[in-house]
């Protein structure tokens, strides 16, 4: 095969980045401007490089450079961890954001969501992530008296096995609660979104209902719940009970019934 028209690894790994996009958004935030070694271009493949190799710090990705397919790949021979850091400071945080966003609308094109919802609910997973951050550095997300921290909170689209991708994330101060985030993340009546212990809210809950949103949390193993309706169950099935409920005591307890599954899971629990 012809080494001019062969892809390189790195080719394959960018080619869904947008080169237009990617260009614009460069420009936009004047980010090569008085760049002497460090342009974005490079800085990108740097980045994609340590997140594909578990690469954990700035230091190690200095120290990577030194590989031959990542030197012709980035064209660098090398870079120092300080410069890394000074890089990765000028970059905001809209750039990658746009970025992702328009991978997120190509996977949507390309796994024919629109249509695969006419005859299919998908499932959107709801999940967070706490990041620990130096104190010294971000004292604006202090989150405990000896480190700050902020979240992620991501949303990942499953569409079948094999097949799922994350379609939304939100960064919040890690001090904030996961409930909040309900709001910014459950915005699609045709999907069904599944999340933790975290996000629970009987307030917000009983709205979503009201909304026409479908939903499956876990509760709390102290939350009270008073049964309305029993339904009945085949032999030896996993569900225990399955049963439609009211949530909380009497003086704050959910407006709407809930359908409540007791569950045996892969572990005996």
């Amino acid at each position: 095969m012809d080494k001019i028209t062969r892809k390189t690894s790195f080719e394959q790994w960018l080619s869904p980045i947008s080169t237009v996009l990617f260009e614009e958004q460069v420009n936009a935030h004047r980010l090569d401007y008085y760049t002497k070694k460090l342009y974005m271009a490079s800085f990108t493949k740097l980045l994609l490089y340590a997140q594909l190799h578990g690469t954990e710090s700035l230091r190690a990705i200095s120290d990577c450079t030194f590989s031959e397919e990542l030197q012709e790949a980035s064209n660098l021979k090398s870079i120092s961890f300080s410069q890394l850091g000074r890089r990765l400071h000028q970059v905001p945080t809209e750039f990658f954001q746009e970025i992702f966003l328009d991978l997120v609308a190509q996977i949507n094109e390309a796994t024919h969501l629109q249509i695969r919802r006419k005859t299919t609910t998908p499932l959107k997973i709801i999940d967070s992530s706490t990041l620990p951050l130096n104190l010294n550095n971000h004292r604006w997300a202090e989150f405990r008296h000896t480190k700050s921290g902020i979240k992620l909170h991501l949303r990942l689209a499953f569409m079948e096995k094999g097949c799922s991708y994350p379609d939304k994330a939100v960064l919040t101060n890690a001090k904030e609660h996961d409930r909040g985030q309900l709001e910014v993340l459950v915005d699609d009546k045709e999907c069904m979104y599944v999340f933790d212990r975290g996000y629970l809210d009987y307030e917000r809950f009983d709205r979503m209902t009201d909304e026409g949103y479908f939903f499956v949390s876990r509760l709390r193993k102290n939350a009270i719940v008073r049964p309305i309706e029993r339904f009945q169950l085949p032999e030896n099935s996993l569900v225990h009970s399955d049963d439609m409920v009211v949530i909380g005591t009497a003086q704050n307890r959910t407006e709407n019934t809930f359908r409540l599954l007791n569950v045996l899971d892969s572990k005996g629990n």
